[in-house]
């Protein structure tokens, strides 16, 4: 009997140790279904996130490596030359003999407020990264154009919106450009409107100062209330030079215009170039040679004087006094030459008797632009160079 007891014992130890397997193979299928699980929401949880946090990261991020390529044996020496040949042919491509140029400019700048301008195609949207440049490229306009003044018009909602007034004084038109808030985008933008907004406030002008409209262009749509050649036709006739930059892609009309008025036109690539083609709109454009009626059939514009006034600059310990700017009580400020009106910056138009007020220095950096700096020869400075130190050296 004992062997039977044994073999029962023996039985009923696989039994429960069968049970026992099954029970932990069971608990572990349990576990490993609920790790899954638990790894499948986890995952929803994590796609979900990247979903709703898909453009938060790249609000922020740039991809430098995108404007650089490797050739075929995985070196990027080609795209640095590439680089830097484009830059040596920029510079050699600059007129290096004096071209005649405008150099009282009237400039209107006319911002894309549309939709289109809040995608994120470049960083970190459009419309943030237009105002930045807008920004950046209006001090440089001023530093380079004391004499010179700049307005500023939006499109937004099928309307031509008056952003900033005409105006000489950086500060103002940066202050016009400052609140984004106010200039928040929205509708579809039109061109005939702003253009003919920007072509009433140039119609004053005297024929001695260039007339200039430079479009900054998000959109491919154009919501017009009427026949837009038209108003290309008077921009012509009134001797308006249109420029365009585009950050979407190439329009008919936008090409037609700059072609007509003989503006500049372009499309951005990436931020790099955006910013690229607005610059190169800082210097001033070469007059356009017209046919005299009266002298002959010369081709070069005839020659008109002008008359300007160099202010008397008040000492800060002046008494205050009104200003026929702005109507305020202030220490600081230009007396005009010939009303002796009080102005507090310089240049500017005297509003009392009209007379244009600059200060020397403004007129002596508007000139530099006729009488370019000829493309320096490297070689040359090198011999230059070594020539000194032989001269020192008593070699």
């Amino acid at each position: 009997m004992p062997p039977k007891k044994d073999d029962h014992m023996e039985i009923d130890s696989d039994s429960d140790i069968s049970i026992d397997l099954e029970h932990t193979s069971k608990s572990k299928g349990k576990s490993k279904a609920s790790k899954s699980s638990e790894k499948r929401k986890a995952d929803k949880g994590k796609s979900k996130a990247k979903d709703t946090q898909a453009y938060t990261w790249e609000a922020s991020f740039a991809r430098s490596w995108e404007t650089v390529q490797e050739d075929e044996a995985g070196s990027l020496q080609t795209s640095v030359e590439d680089l830097m040949a484009r830059g040596r042919r920029r510079r050699l491509l600059a007129p290096a003999s004096a071209i005649r140029r405008t150099i009282i400019r009237h400039l209107v700048l006319i911002l894309d407020l549309s939709a289109s301008m809040t995608d994120r195609d470049m960083r970190p949207t459009r419309f943030d990264l237009m105002l930045q440049y807008a920004r950046e490229f209006i001090t440089e306009w001023f530093d380079q154009n004391p004499l010179g003044q700049i307005g500023v018009v939006g499109m937004r909602a099928g309307l031509g919106e008056r952003v900033g007034e005409m105006s000489g004084n950086p500060q103002e038109v940066l202050k016009s450009i400052a609140d984004r808030h106010k200039l928040e985008p929205t509708g579809e933008p039109s061109l005939q409107n702003a253009i003919e907004m920007a072509r009433s406030s140039m119609s004053h002008l005297p024929t001695h100062s260039s007339r200039e409209i430079l479009i900054i262009y998000g959109s491919l749509t154009t919501c017009d209330p009427g026949n837009i050649h038209e108003t290309l036709s008077s921009c012509v006739s009134s001797k308006i030079r249109i420029s365009v930059v585009a950050l979407a892609a190439e329009m008919k009309i936008c090409r037609e215009m700059c072609d007509k008025t003989g503006g500049q036109f372009g499309v951005a690539m990436n931020e790099g170039h955006f910013k690229d083609l607005l610059f190169e709109l800082v210097p001033p454009p070469a007059q356009r040679a017209v046919t005299r009626t009266n002298g002959g059939g010369s081709n070069n514009p005839a020659a008109d004087l002008m008359m300007m006034g160099f202010p008397t600059r008040l000492p800060d310990a002046s008494p205050p006094s009104l200003c026929v700017c702005h109507s305020e009580m202030k220490s600081q400020g230009f007396l005009c030459p010939r009303c002796l009106s009080k102005v507090c910056d310089v240049p500017t138009d005297c509003d009392i008797c009209g007379l244009m007020i600059v200060s020397s220095p403004h007129l002596a950096r508007s000139y530099h632009h006729l009488f370019p700096v000829k493309p320096y020869d490297a070689v040359w400075v090198l011999f230059c160079l070594f020539r000194e130190c032989a001269l020192l050296t008593g070699l």
